[in-house]
């Protein structure tokens, strides 16, 4: 393998076209991630699926990618970081297509899993591989346009996916990543190197099963927490999560080669950063959700109207990536990430003080800018720790954490906003009932009180029914629902100063943190 170098460090000839080929590989996989949550109405109305089915549908990807990402990293960085990510391209495009054409729910939420199998085999191999051929400085320029271009596309899904749905049917949503699959596939068969400092230890595949039972089930849980009725599956779920959870970390304790080493993960510049990657990347995820549903709800917007407003966000992600990495370079990762965390906070009080019935596009732009500079800043840093903190030969660990921010980041923080917006909501409605005159409170039914506080749509077709009542039952419903969607901005709020916390009292500073690398990498030479 041919390498340029200079004391930036080194970089693969050819090596702006090879990053190319891995942004795109990894973007099929973050485009998938968040493409099902604006056609999930229409599937609803098409296959007859109830919240719960929605639910499955909308998880079945993250699903997928989580329960395989750590072990299938593992297997790529054995047998061939090149050959995993080629499967994984390869078997991710008819997974898309079963989905586009699924009949039933069933067979949609298979496809999703499936697919999101698939991002397992391919998207840890991505950062595996940049931090393989990419050395110093220009890893980390090089982790920036991964990190903020992977999370752009994520961002920019529902801009195409609103707009192919004001024309056409459910299903072509789900063909959206088909292309960009079949040139990263192209690109990668032709560009990227097949063997770069691989391991030839044995995998752990004991560990590998216990991952995905304990991701699994962490996963299922946190997203059917958000569902009424589901009390008995959520706490099956965290069963299996705490036994699945007990019985991976006595294994990685007592395997000789485990699958995710703890004599890295308990490095404070790994697991902090996990932990930091884990709610930036949330929050990204928790505010395109509600923010979602308030521009539809509140706003009146309609699918493109309603993807256009993220594209903010997405800008400016694309915008602070190359910044990112000079950050880190001249800043070190603590004050990056912190940064980060600050344009985050920012982006959550302004949602918090600003956003209401009267909101124009600008304002809501704002928010969403200053989130996606948050997200641009601290991404870069929460990945780059990670893959300095292990040796090559275990990137595959990393990177595969790496993909666990974004999965768990997005389950956690989705699950925790909406849980809080929907309570919020109900709050909100059953405080206006009560505070309503004797005469209208005389009016509203057993029924009618279910139906105005299960959820806003609920309340909306309810109002249909009531034409003479119509604009009364809208208006209210909507004021509930900024109240709700007020509870979400405020945890937003917590989590970005929770992680600025953890960041300030654990993470090393400049000086401290290169000094740790630089003794990370001795051990591997010495070893």
């Amino acid at each position: 393998m041919s390498i340029s170098s200079s004391s930036a460090g080194t970089a693969p000839v050819r090596g702006t076209l090879v990053l190319i080929a891995l942004i795109l590989a990894a973007g099929v996989a973050n485009m998938n991630l968040s493409i099902a949550n604006v056609a999930l109405p229409d599937i609803g109305k098409s296959l007859g699926a109830s919240q719960v089915g929605l639910n499955l549908v909308a998880v079945g990807f993250s699903l997928g990618l989580s329960i395989s990402v750590l072990y299938l990293g593992a297997l790529g960085d054995r047998y061939g970081r090149k050959m995993m990510l080629v499967l994984g391209l390869a078997l991710g495009i008819p997974a898309a297509m079963l989905a586009a054409l699924a009949n039933s729910v069933e067979l949609l939420t298979a496809a999703r899993l499936l697919g999101g199998i698939a991002a397992g085999m391919a998207y840890p191999t991505t950062l595996a591989l940049i931090t393989a051929l990419w050395t110093g400085n220009k890893r980390t320029r090089a982790i920036a346009l991964w990190s903020a271009l992977g999370a752009a596309l994520s961002a920019i899904s529902p801009v195409a996916a609103g707009a192919l749905l004001l024309h056409f049917k459910w299903g072509w949503a789900f063909l959206i990543p088909i292309p960009l699959g079949i040139v990263a596939l192209a690109l990668v068969v032709w560009l990227v190197p097949s063997h770069v400092n691989e391991s030839d230890e044995p995998v752990d595949h004991a560990g590998g099963i216990l991952s995905a039972i304990f991701l699994g089930g962490l996963v299922l849980g946190i997203n059917f927490a958000a569902l009424d009725g589901q009390l008995g599956v959520v706490a099956v779920c965290f069963v299996v999560t705490l036994v699945g959870g007990v019985l991976f970390f006595w294994r990685q304790k007592r395997a000789k080669f485990p699958l995710f080493d703890l004599t890295f993960a308990r490095r404070r510049t790994f697991w902090v950063a996990a932990v930091s990657g884990i709610i930036v990347f949330g929050s990204l995820m928790g505010a395109m959700f509600v923010g979602m549903q308030f521009l539809q709800n509140v706003l009146g917007y309609d699918t493109l109207g309603s993807g256009f407003a993220i594209l903010p966000c997405v800008i400016a992600m694309v915008i602070i990536a190359p910044y990112s990495s000079r950050m880190v370079e001249r800043w070190g990762s603590r004050h990056t990430l912190l940064l980060g965390f600050a344009f985050c906070f920012v982006g959550f009080v302004s949602m918090l003080l600003l956003w209401d019935i009267n909101s124009t596009y600008w304002v809501v732009g704002s928010s969403y800018a200053f989130v996606g500079f948050g997200v641009g800043i601290a991404g870069t840093p929460a990945s780059h720790a990670l893959t300095d903190s292990v040796p090559v030969s275990k990137v595959g660990m990393a990177s595969g954490t790496g993909d666990l921010q974004r999965d768990l980041g997005g389950a956690v923080m989705q699950s925790i906003m909406g849980a809080i917006l929907g309570a919020g909501y109900t709050a909100a409605v059953t405080a206006a009932i009560a505070n309503a005159p004797a005469s209208v409170k005389a009016q509203i039914t057993g029924s009618i009180h279910n139906a105005l506080t299960k959820s806003f749509g609920s309340a909306v077709d309810l109002a249909a029914q009531f034409p003479e009542y119509q604009k009364q039952i809208v208006e209210a419903a909507q004021e509930s629902f900024l109240a709700g969607a007020n509870w979400a901005y405020l945890t937003g709020i917590i989590a970005m100063v929770i992680g600025a916390a953890l960041v300030w009292f654990f993470f090393p500073k400049r000086q401290q943190e290169r000094a740790m690398y630089q003794e990370f990498g001795s051990e591997v030479e010495a070893h």
